[in-house]
C-alpha cells in the first residue's frame, strides 16, 4: 500500500480493502467494425490499442490453473453497522460491493482499457452519442433469476436519484437516459454536449442491481441496511457479525465461472475480514493467527514488530512487491470552509510546520518518499515552472486561480533538518501568520483583530497514529497556533467527515492516472458542499474549468498536459499537508497463499487473482501454526 497505517484514520483500510477487490475497473478502445460508422466490440480504451482480442482465453497475469478453495482473511478497523456501501448512512462493511458486477471490467496490466464482462459486446458510433450494450444471456443473480436490460436501466436510475449527492450531479451532466431496448440490448443516451471520452467507459462500469429484489423486498436504496441486495457476482453473504466479523461465500453457481476475463480468478471458497479496534490490536490478532493476510502500512511494525514466534519459525513471510500505481495523496486536509483558514498564508504556515524528514528518519525509519503531487509517482506530476503547452489553459484564468502559478515552480513542501521543530521554518512560518494578521498575544497564543483564538483541531480515530500528530501539534504551538490532538471514535470519524465538522484530518485523494469526471467530487464547486471527498471544500472557477479541460483532452498528450496544469494549480492552494508514500506493497501473510509468477504493475490481487494453498496450509496446521 502506498500509506502509512501509522499515519492515517483507518476509514482508509475499508476504502483499501473494497480496493483491492475491486480494483477491476478502468477505461477501453475499439476492436472490430461492424461498418464504417458504427464500431461493434468486446472492449473498448481510453487511448490507444486494447492488450487482449476478442478470442483470448485468459488475463496474461493470472495462474489459469490457479486452485479453488480456501479461506483468505484480512482485517479492518472500527467496525461497521451496514452492507450498504452506496449511502451516506452507516458505516458499511469492508467489501460489501463485492455482490455486484458491472457490464464492463478493467484489468491489472492496462491503464485504460476495459472488457466486456455481464455484457459480451457494445456498439456505438464514431461520435459516441450514444452506446449499446449486449447483455449475455447467461447472466443471473445469485437468487437465479436472470439479469436483463431492465436491472442495468432500474440501476441506472436508481444510482441518479438516490446515489451519493456528488455522484448524482456527476452523472447528470454525462448520461441523458438508459433505454431497454431488448431483454439483453440496453442503450445509454449521453448528454449532447458533455466531453465523450469516457462516458462509455462510465455507463459500463455502473454496479447492477436486481430491479426484483427492490420491488419485493421494498427495501430503500438510501438507507443503512444489514441485509444485503442480490448481484450477480462471483461472492454472496456468508455471515455478519456487526460490528466484529463478515464472511463472504464464493458462489457455487455463479454464472460467469467459464467467462476468459475470469479464469483464474475468484480463488477463495470464503473472504473473511476481522474487525479491531485500534492498529496494534490488529497486529497482535495476525500475530496470533486470528487473521493470515496483512498488508503492513507501519513503518513501526514492519521495523521492529516482526520478532514473534511464528515468523522466527516461517510460517510468516514478509515480501515487498511493486507497485506501479501512483501514491493515494494521504495527506492531512485543511478544511478551507472554515473563515480562519482561507487565507492561503495560514494555510502555508500549518504546512512548514509538519517535518516530514524528521518524523521518516526518527519514527519511519526512512522507508518513505514525500508526497509533492496529487499525481505523485506518476508523469502527470507538475513540476518546475509552467510548459508553454501549460500556459495556454492557464493564461485565461489569471485572477481565478493563485498568481504563483504564473511565477513559481510547482509548489513542492520545504526540506526540512533532522530536529522536530525546523527554526528557520518556524520563523518564516511566524511572518506568515503575523501577515495574515494573527498577532502573538502575552499567553503566546495568535488572535486577530477581533480576539478569536487561532486554533486548529486535527481530528484523529487511531492510537497509533498519535506518534506523528503529537510532535506536529508542539509544532504548531511552537508558533502560537492552538493546537490539539482530538480523539474520536471510528463512527464520530465518519460522521464528522461527512459533516465536514474538522479543521483537519488525514484522508486520502486518490487521483486516477485517467482523470476524468471523478475530479468533480474532490475538487468541483458544484459538489463542494456536499461531496463526501471533497475534504477541503475548494470552490474555484479557475479549478473547475481546469477540470473541464481534463474532462475534455482526447488524446494523452492534451490529457497529461491539463492534469500537469491541474496539478500545479491545486497545490498552490496549499490546502493540504502532504505527508508520504511507498512504491512497493509491504506484505506479511502466513505462507498458504500462492500467486502469479508475474505480477500485473497496478494491483497486487491478493483477492483477485491468488489462490490458497492447500499443501503449505496443511504443514502449518500439522505444525500448529493455524
Amino acid at each position: 500500500m502506498l500509506i502509512d497505517r501509522d499515519a492515517i484514520p483507518l476509514k482508509s483500510l475499508r476504502t483499501a480493502l473494497t480496493a483491492s477487490f475491486a480494483l477491476l475497473a478502468s477505461t477501453l478502445a475499439p476492436a472490430a467494425m461492424a461498418d464504417s460508422h458504427i464500431t461493434v466490440t468486446h472492449g473498448i480504451s481510453t487511448f490507444g490499442d486494447l492488450k487482449y482480442p476478442a478470442d483470448f482465453p485468459h488475463l496474461d497475469y493470472v495462474n489459469p490453473d490457479a486452485p479453488k478453495g480456501g479461506e483468505w482473511s484480512g482485517w479492518a478497523f472500527g467496525g461497521f453497522d451496514s452492507v450498504n456501501p452506496y449511502t451516506t448512512k452507516g458505516r458499511a462493511a469492508g467489501l460489501s460491493s463485492i455482490y455486484f458486477e458491472s457490464l464492463l471490467l478493467g484489468t491489472a496490466d492496462e491503464v485504460d482499457a476495459l472488457y466486456g464482462l455481464v455484457a459480451e459486446s457494445m456498439e456505438y458510433p464514431e461520435d459516441r452519442a450514444w452506446v449499446i450494450f449486449n447483455i449475455r444471456p447467461e447472466v443471473r443473480f445469485s437468487d437465479g433469476t436472470p439479469l436483463t436490460a431492465e436491472d442495468v436501466v432500474f440501476s441506472y436510475e436508481t444510482l441518479k436519484e438516490k446515489g451519493l449527492p456528488s455522484f448524482r450531479i456527476s452523472l447528470a451532466k454525462q448520461i441523458e437516459s438508459a433505454e431497454a431496448l431488448e431483454p439483453h440490448r440496453v442503450k445509454f443516451t449521453f448528454v449532447e454536449d458533455a466531453p465523450k471520452r469516457e462516458v462509455i467507459q462510465l455507463a459500463g462500469g455502473l454496479p447492477i442491481f436486481s430491479k426484483k429484489f427492490y420491488e419485493e423486498s421494498g427495501a430503500d436504496f438510501e438507507e443503512s441496511s444489514l441485509t444485503p441486495a442480490i448481484g450477480s457476482s462471483t461472492y454472496v453473504l456468508e455471515k455478519l457479525d456487526p460490528p466484529r466479523q463478515v464472511i463472504y461465500r464464493r458462489n457455487p453457481d455463479y454464472w460467469g465461472n467459464d467467462l476468459p476475463i475470469n479464469i483464474g480468478r475468484n480463488n477463495f471458497d470464503t473472504i473473511r475480514i476481522e474487525y479491531f479496534s485500534d492498529y496494534s490490536a490488529a497486529f497482535e490478532g495476525f500475530k496470533a493467527g486470528t487473521y493470515t493476510f496483512r498488508n503492513e502500512a507501519s513503518s513501526l511494525q514492519w521495523a521492529t514488530g516482526y520478532d514473534f514466534p511464528a515468523h522466527n519459525n516461517g510460517w510468516v513471510i514478509k515480501q515487498e512487491f511493486e507497485d506501479g500505481r501512483n501514491s493515494t495523496g494521504q495527506s492531512f486536509a485543511i478544511n478551507m470552509r472554515r473563515p480562519k483558514y482561507q487565507d492561503p498564508r495560514v494555510r502555508e504556515a500549518i504546512g512548514m510546520m509538519f517535518n516530514f524528514e524528521w518524523s521518516n528518519e526518527t519514527l519511519f525509519y526512512g522507508i518513505y518518499q514525500r508526497i509533492t503531487s496529487y499525481w505523485e509517482n506518476s508523469d502527470m506530476k507538475a513540476v518546475g515552472m509552467p510548459s508553454e503547452a501549460e500556459l495556454a489553459l492557464l493564461e485565461p484564468l489569471r485572477g481565478k486561480i493563485p498568481d504563483s502559478v504564473f511565477i513559481e515552480e510547482a509548489f513542492v513542501p520545504p526540506v526540512q533538518g533532522n530536529r522536530q521543530i525546523d527554526r528557520s521554518m518556524r520563523r518564516k512560518a511566524g511572518r506568515l501568520l503575523d501577515e495574515a494578521g494573527w498577532e502573538p498575544g502575552d499567553d503566546g497564543l495568535r488572535r486577530n483583530a477581533q480576539g478569536e483564538v487561532l486554533s486548529l483541531e486535527i481530528i484523529n480515530d487511531s492510537p497509533s497514529f498519535d506518534r506523528i500528530i503529537n510532535p506536529y501539534v508542539e509544532n504548531l504551538r511552537s508558533i502560537g497556533i492552538d493546537a490539539s490532538n482530538v480523539r474520536v471514535d471510528n463512527a464520530q470519524m465518519v460522521n464528522r467527515e461527512r459533516a465536514h465538522d474538522f479543521d483537519m484530518l488525514t484522508d486520502n485523494f486518490r487521483m486516477s492516472l485517467r482523470p476524468s469526471n471523478g475530479l468533480e467530487q474532490y475538487f468541483g464547486s458544484e459538489s463542494a458542499d456536499i461531496s463526501v471527498f471533497n475534504a477541503t471544500g475548494l470552490k474555484s472557477e479557475g479549478v473547475d474549468a481546469l477540470i473541464e479541460h481534463v474532462k475534455e483532452a482526447n488524446d494523452l498528450e492534451s490529457l497529461t498536459t491539463a492534469v500537469m496544469a491541474l496539478d500545479r494549480t491545486l497545490r498552490a492552494y496549499k490546502m493540504w499537508v502532504p505527508q508520504w508514500f511507498k512504491p512497493t506493497h509491504t506484505i506479511a501473510r502466513f505462507d498458504i497463499y500462492g500467486y502469479p509468477e508475474n505480477l500485473p504493475p497496478y494491483a497486487l490481487g491478493e483477492l483477485d487473482f491468488w489462490w490458497y494453498d492447500q499443501e503449505k496450509a496443511d504443514k502449518l496446521e500439522a505444525a500448529g501454526a493455524l
